[in-house]
């Protein structure tokens, strides 16, 4: 096989993350620091970059045109500034395309730069509720321009009105179809996530970037005390993702011609392959507790690497929930207690979760891992409700073939076309098929919700009556048939 010219190699020569603890900052200026670091030493690197692109701020306030700013404010003139769509699978994707374009030749250098100051912003306005920034975040992207599958069409207008809306009360229910199908109670279930993310605490105590550089032990995580209240079943506290962060990162890619000239190849980390799907709405999924799309998305990215997953040494599983990392394992057959542990940063609930950007942070701690070991690593990032993935795979030496994104195209078909229909009201029996309850700051059952079948078939999203939502308190009712009524609809148990 014919090398590639290196002309049309990407490589990944610079990387860098700030974590802010003490100093209120600003979301441009923090993001301006890890840019910063990334062109520290890049030479005539820095000259090459035709594409800034900031990953969509989510949490945190943002000017729109902060993509034009900071590219100025860095002296990158003649690079085109560019804003992300949202979600978390954002940096894989940016990555991916960012070396199919330097592959093709359309792009020399591009870089990927994202930053979050909930905390800063929390504290140097009390009171102000992160959750309503976010939804105005979101609402600018469906004015303006950017780049990347968007979430519109990802949550049904049947999910909206049941209240199935946050991650927060979407992926326990995702726990909740996993603990059934193991024949477990919601006190199993705990603990068999805590022995999991117990383990990604090992690497957020090491890593000098962390929120919580602290070991916790699996007790500690799944027993619920006033600190660890619960949130919704069966997740504790410390099983979700932490927003509340001062954390930023950068990527520099460019091609190996330029590498070698600006005599940085010998710190490169090359992407080998990409992927990138989509699954459909959770209440039309046939099986709401898996996701062909990221299981597709992984095995796509490792057999354009013509690899297997026992030939990567280093794993960053997205982990905003436990439930995520559960079933990206049981897609590629992987054991929950495998010894690559599924992080390489310390997951989100300790790493910490600074809204879209935290897989360029993964991505970065993959660069370093890389450079020590010279092994392969494997990065897979998702965004809403296992809404959108995107894989890659990473490698110290270069691939033969270069840069390969995976065409996905004809089993992304067989997922679009195995959607159940989907209906906002309904009258009748229907079987449970999902289900969570939430709870408040006192540990009070606040909503149960739920995705049910209908004897027709089709799919209904409704929450628990008043007098329902008393007795459901530490049940799991997947498999139980309810009554549902009204509009917007509700159920009682039968």
């Amino acid at each position: 096989m014919t090398k590639v010219d290196p002309a049309h190699v990407p490589v990944i020569i610079s990387v860098s993350q700030e974590t802010e603890r003490e100093t209120l900052v600003n979301t441009l200026d923090l993001a301006e620091k890890a840019a910063n670091k990334v062109l520290e030493g890049a030479g005539i690197v820095k000259d090459t970059i035709d594409r800034f692109t900031l990953v969509a701020v989510l949490f945190s306030h943002c000017p729109k045109d902060a993509p034009r700013i900071l590219a100025q404010k860095l002296g990158l003139t003649n690079a085109v500034a560019e804003n992300s769509s949202h979600g978390g699978n954002a940096p894989q994707f940016l990555v991916n395309r960012a070396c199919e374009d330097i592959s093709r030749g359309l792009i020399r250098s591009a870089m990927i730069v994202g930053a979050e100051t909930t905390r800063s912003m929390r504290l140097g306005e009390p009171g102000v509720d992160f959750l309503k920034v976010s939804s105005s975040n979101l609402e600018i992207e469906k004015t303006g321009t950017t780049i990347g599958p968007t979430l519109d069409g990802m949550v049904s207008n049947a999910e909206t009105r049941a209240g199935v809306t946050k991650p927060s009360v979407v992926y326990p229910m995702f726990e909740n179809i996993l603990a059934k199908k193991a024949g477990k109670d919601h006190q199993e279930q705990r603990q068999v996530i805590a022995e999991v993310m117990s383990r990604f605490t090992e690497i957020a105590e090491k890593n000098p970037h962390a929120w919580f550089k602290r070991f916790q032990t699996p007790e500690e995580i799944a027993t619920v005390t006033e600190s660890n209240r619960l949130i919704a079943e069966p997740y504790t506290r410390s099983m979700n993702s932490f927003p509340n962060v001062d954390q930023s990162s950068a990527i520099l890619i460019t091609n190996l011609e330029i590498a070698k000239k600006a005599r940085l190849s010998d710190q490169g980390v090359f992407p080998w392959s990409g992927a990138e799907t989509k699954e459909i709405q959770c209440s039309a999924r046939p099986d709401i507790g898996s996701s062909p799309a990221m299981t597709l998305a992984a095995n796509a990215a490792l057999r354009e690497s013509e690899i297997s997953i026992d030939d990567v040494a280093h794993i960053d599983f997205y982990s905003c929930f436990p439930s995520a990392v559960e079933i990206a394992a049981e897609g590629l057959g992987l054991n929950l207690l495998d010894e690559r542990a599924f992080t390489v940063t310390g997951g989100l609930p300790y790493f910490g979760g600074p809204g879209n950007n935290y897989t360029t942070h993964a991505i970065a701690s993959m660069v370093d891992l890389i450079r020590e070991s010279h092994g392969k690593g494997f990065i897979s990032a998702n965004g809403g409700f296992m809404s959108k993935h995107a894989a890659g795979i990473y490698s110290g030496e270069p691939r033969e073939r270069g840069f390969t994104l995976a065409d996905t195209a004809q089993e992304q078909e067989v997922i679009f076309n195995s959607a159940l229909p989907v209906v906002q009201e309904g009258e009748g029996e229907a079987v449970v098929e999902a289900t969570t309850v939430t709870y408040d700051r006192n540990g009070r059952p606040a909503r149960a919700p739920i995705i049910a079948t209908l004897v027709d078939g089709s799919r209904i999203a409704a929450r628990a009556s008043i007098e329902t939502l008393k007795g459901v308190y530490g049940k799991n009712l997947i498999g139980e048939k309810v009554k549902v009524f009204g509009s917007p609809a509700e159920y009682d148990l039968v």
